[in-house]
């Protein structure tokens, strides 16, 4: 009978590969324990590699908590990339801003490290400013679309910041007590905010 090879020691994977899976290990040690589990040994612990591959990938901690807050901000804005035409489009971001990956106590456990660290991190600080701008800009974009096929007269920009906070606002009390505040509620909430400025949709 012939013997089965050995399994390999080590996985080999491209250099993206691995910040990937650096990143991934960074918010799993987040979503555990805050930001007191989010250290290098854990990290890589989380991640079976050595402790070098952080500063060989990332240069730093803080490049890499820079990279996991874009990480999160990615996962909750994907539909802004390829966006719905016309109306449909602000209908979709609801959608993806409520949906279950999204809207849950683990995630906004992980934004509410990662918002705590923001005024004490200079790299955090730069990445929230750049992740937060398109945020808005993409929330106004949608709302400006609405707004000019119905004949609205709205203040794009300040309408999706307030927005944005709502939102922000609703995950929170999510995460503090989710029965308080269903995905659906939330949803509702957003609507009825919307709706005096917008008319239905």
């Amino acid at each position: 009978m012939k013997q089965k090879s050995p399994a390999p020691r080590y996985v080999r994977m491209t250099s993206e590969e691995r910040r990937a899976a650096l990143i991934e290990a960074g918010l799993a040690c987040m979503a555990r324990g805050g930001i007191q589990e989010f250290t290098v040994d854990k990290i890589c612990a989380e991640a079976g590699v050595s402790r070098g591959l952080i500063s060989h990938h990332f240069g730093s901690m803080n490049a890499l908590l820079a990279a996991v807050y874009a990480t999160m901000y990615d996962g909750s804005t994907r539909l802004t990339r390829d966006p719905a035409p016309g109306e449909t489009r602000l209908s979709a971001l609801l959608d993806a801003f409520f949906a279950p990956e999204v809207f849950n106590r683990e995630a906004f456990n992980i934004w509410l490290t990662l918002w705590g660290q923001i005024s004490l991190n200079p790299d955090l600080g730069a990445e929230h400013r750049v992740q937060y701008a398109r945020y808005v800009g993409d929330v106004a974009e949608a709302i400006r679309e609405v707004a000019r096929t119905r004949g609205r007269n709205t203040d794009a920009n300040a309408l999706a910041r307030s927005f944005v906070c709502l939102v922000d606002g609703l995950g929170i009390q999510h995460c503090i007590e989710p029965a308080s505040m269903p995905a659906k509620d939330a949803k509702a909430a957003c609507r009825l905010f919307l709706e005096p400025h917008l008319g239905d949709f």
